[in-house]
């Protein structure tokens, strides 16, 4: 009998010391699913491993295809943050309850806008950036195709400009969504899908990410691409021929979130990397990828080259309605029949 026993107890603490070697083990890890430019996904990585010694594992997708990737995985996540993009999917992911509620002890230091988007989500998700949509147009192209420089979304429509505009895909860009959501809360939903089918006629490619549009002009292969400010901005500081317009009639504009997904592998990292990511100190960095969004610590300084909010038209964009699952749904399903389906 006391053979058994100690036998028993030998057990238990060979299963007791694998369980917190596995436990030590799993919280050194974080797969992060990342969405702005690659460029600040990879300086992110780095600079959290270096500090904390975690070894990260990294995929860098649009906002739209991780949105889709996570409702995917939600049975058996994989993944334990999704630092990055348009804080619509992130809303619409929180409402579905594929993200977890979490407080950062950084909350306190964040802008009221960054605030908000948690307020909404009911903690699920919050704000690490902000940043409004623009259209950018390679200055060289434009002269020597003897085109008009665009000041207005309406502009866009016009016959002069058949096959010089990308933008993305809306299904897949949280870039591209905010621009739709945008387009009907600035003209009404019926006349907004009316100014789509007339830009439709002068989209060249419906490119997977947002910010290709604007990479695209930057390399003369297309005149004109509607996308973030921000991502112009990172254009032109490398030298390219790029000009930034703010429509006149107004413009949407994102909160770039961060959410902890539901079910994670290891959340004690998760909430290691989003108090990280909320910080000061590092969201002053992202400078050094040359990524100009508007950073949500108040305590961050954006960089000078960062577009001037304040002193732009912005909309007051309904982030609750447009960040809702059934009319992002809506919103696709109609511009898909509707806007998409039409020959170009």
């Amino acid at each position: 009998m006391r053979s058994k026993a100690r036998l028993a107890t030998c057990l238990g603490l060979i299963a007791a010391g694998s369980f917190a070697a596995f436990s030590a083990s799993s919280a050194e890890r974080l797969t992060l699913y990342c969405s702005p430019q690659i460029e600040w996904c990879q300086l992110m990585v780095e600079a959290f491993s270096k500090e904390t010694g975690i070894d990260v594992a990294m995929t860098r997708k649009s906002s739209g295809e991780t949105f889709a990737q996570i409702k995917a995985e939600a049975r058996n996540p994989k993944g334990d943050v999704w630092w990055g993009g348009t804080g619509d999917p992130h809303l619409q992911a929180a409402e579905e309850g594929l993200t977890e509620p979490y407080t950062s002890p950084v909350h306190d230091q964040l802008h009221d806008w960054a605030k908000n988007q948690a307020k909404a989500s009911g903690g699920r998700t919050v704000g690490i950036y902000a940043g409004a949509l623009g259209i950018g147009y390679n200055e060289d192209l434009l002269k020597s195709k003897g085109l008009p420089a665009p000041k207005c979304w309406e502009d866009l429509t016009k016959a002069d400009y058949k096959g010089e505009i990308q933008i993305a895909n809306p299904n897949s860009s949280g870039t591209a969504y905010t621009t739709l959501a945008t387009i009907v809360q600035i003209f009404g939903e019926e006349a907004g899908f009316e100014y789509l089918k007339g830009l439709h006629k002068n989209i060249n490619q419906y490119t997977k990410s947002g910010s290709a549009p604007i990479k695209a002009a930057a390399r003369g292969e297309t005149t004109i691409g509607i996308t973030f400010m921000h991502d112009m901005v990172t254009q032109a500081v490398q030298g390219f021929p790029i000009k930034i317009v703010a429509p006149c009639e107004g413009t949407g504009y994102e909160i770039g979130s961060m959410s902890i997904i539901k079910g994670g592998r290891n959340p004690e990292s998760a909430k290691a990397f989003y108090d990280f990511a909320l910080r000061a100190d590092i969201q002053v960095r992202a400078a050094e990828a040359k990524a100009y969004q508007v950073p949500s610590n108040g305590g961050a300084t954006p960089p000078p080259q960062a577009p001037k909010l304040d002193e732009l038209k912005l909309i007051d964009y309904d982030f609750k309605k447009y960040g809702s699952s059934a009319e992002r749904k809506r919103l696709l399903k109609k511009w898909d029949e509707e806007v998409n389906s039409l020959p170009r």
